[in-house]
């Protein structure tokens, strides 16, 4: 029950009166009134009404003026139709400007502005502004070319990622290199994309990559949004963060209409996390033929040298086997001559002391000198057969060197030593042609000084 106001004086209000006043005040006053600020504390509600609080900042970011705001649902849904139509949504950290009227509520002394409509013009215009002081910023400390001017890696296999891990962008970006079969390795840096704190830990995110070292370039990847939240990559950190990378910066920031500042000071921008990737799969492939071609080329210019050189080895293997067997023959016929020239010495010599027995019982009569000119005969005799066969001897040794030198000089060391080598298989057959061989096969090559295990990694027939 209202209690009268029977101990009150006349000039005396009411809360509840006092408060009805101020909210019919207010409703008359500001009927219909534009506001500007930062939209901040965004909080939809179950019921479809959407709270927030509009601020002013002023030297340091100190909050200088707040104003609480709500969009109720029906004019939620007219309004977010309109911003999407020019690609833009609500997003905290936004400046926006809004039409509606101040409403107090009595029950919770609230003072709040009830929003009928949001300019999308006024956010657009801002944040070209606020693009055109960052570029011209840049290009004032020349920075803005900065990062376009470093040398991309021929093969950019060590990648630092800055997105939201585990985020579509993230996925996306990591299955493309997963898929190409290349050996990329990943540093991911996990940071915010979109919201008050993007700005600031996308491009701390950024320096923290860079300084780690042993890495080709950076990604920067978010998935798709609207215009609005590219806000965080037309700020002047970011921007800066990129222009003084150590490494290429590529972005992939999944718009495919505008272009933030970021991707304007980038080494390369690509238009989503998927075509970034792509384009390093590209550029490892690229590499990878531009090896093969060389490969190729350097195979076609070696192998007429070592295929002349394989047709030496093998013709002096050839000669070598034929001298092995004229060496052997020739040594059978020397010991056949040997055997022959002193059975028939001692045969000479038999017959010689044969004679000179039955000569000597002719002789006897004859006398002494008779003897000793039968003795002097055959000591003649058996010095000349001793002779011949010392010169027979002397001429077939001298062939024998003459055909060990040419034997020595067709040996296979003589061969390896002039530079040549002679590649086996596991069972020790010597290997004359790349068909011979399967990838992955273990070979050993004989030097003229020790020899070496290999494996097949490549052939060219």
């Amino acid at each position: 029950m209202v209690q009268p106001d029977l101990f009150l004086p006349g000039d005396t209000y009411r809360v509840s009166v006092l408060a009805d006043e101020i909210q019919a005040v207010l409703q008359q006053a500001y009927r219909s009134i534009w506001v500007a600020g930062e939209l901040q504390r965004l909080r939809p509600s179950a019921a479809g009404h959407v709270y927030f609080e509009l601020v002013e900042k002023g030297e340091g970011d100190r909050i200088v003026g707040r104003l609480d705001a709500v969009i109720w649902r029906s004019d939620y849904r007219r309004i977010s139709r309109a911003l999407g139509d020019c690609d833009q949504v609500l997003a905290e950290g936004q400046e926006i400007r809004c039409r509606g009227n101040l409403d107090f509520y009595p029950a919770g002394g609230r003072l709040q502005v009830v929003v009928r409509e949001v300019d999308p013009v006024f956010t657009l215009g801002l944040l070209a502004r606020r693009r055109q002081v960052v570029v011209a910023e840049l290009r004032s400390r020349g920075l803005f070319d900065r990062n376009k001017s470093l040398a991309l890696a021929e093969i950019p296999l060590r990648i630092g990622l800055v997105t939201s891990a585990e985020s579509a962008a993230y996925h996306d970006f990591l299955s493309s290199l997963r898929d190409s079969g290349y050996g990329f390795q990943v540093s991911v840096a996990s940071a915010s994309v979109q919201g008050p704190r993007a700005a600031v830990e996308v491009s701390r995110a950024l320096r923290s990559l860079w300084r780690r070292g042993s890495l080709d370039c950076l990604a920067l990847v978010r998935g798709g949004g609207s215009r609005s939240d590219l806000a965080a990559f037309d700020s002047e950190e970011v921007a800066e963060a990129v222009c003084t990378s150590a490494l290429p910066v590529l972005t992939g920031l999944g718009h495919e209409i505008d272009q933030a500042v970021a991707d304007l000071v980038a080494h390369r921008a690509f238009k989503t996390p998927t075509s970034t990737a792509e384009f390093l799969v590209a550029r490892v492939a690229e590499a990878e033929q531009r090896l093969k071609a060389a490969r190729s080329a350097l195979s076609r210019s070696a192998g007429k040298p070592i295929e002349r050189g394989r047709r030496s080895l093998t013709d002096a293997q050839r000669g070598l086997r034929g001298a092995g067997v004229g060496v052997a023959r020739l040594s059978d016929r020397l010991d056949s001559f040997r055997r022959r020239a002193i059975a028939a010495g001692r045969v000479g010599v038999a017959d010689a002391r044969r004679r000179l027995l039955r000569a000597g019982s002719r002789l006897a009569p004859i006398g002494p000198l008779r003897i000793e000119r039968a003795r002097y005969a055959a000591s003649l005799v058996s010095r000349r057969l001793v002779d011949l066969s010392t010169s027979r001897n002397r001429e077939t040794r001298a062939r024998i060197a003459a055909l060990d030198r040419l034997l020595r000089e067709l040996s296979p060391q003589r061969t390896l030593q002039r530079g040549f080598t002679i590649t086996r298989d596991a069972g020790g057959r010597a290997i004359r042609s790349a068909a011979e061989v399967e990838v992955n096969q273990a070979v050993t090559t004989q030097l003229a000084e020790g020899t070496l295990t290999s494996r097949i990694v490549d052939r060219v027939e």
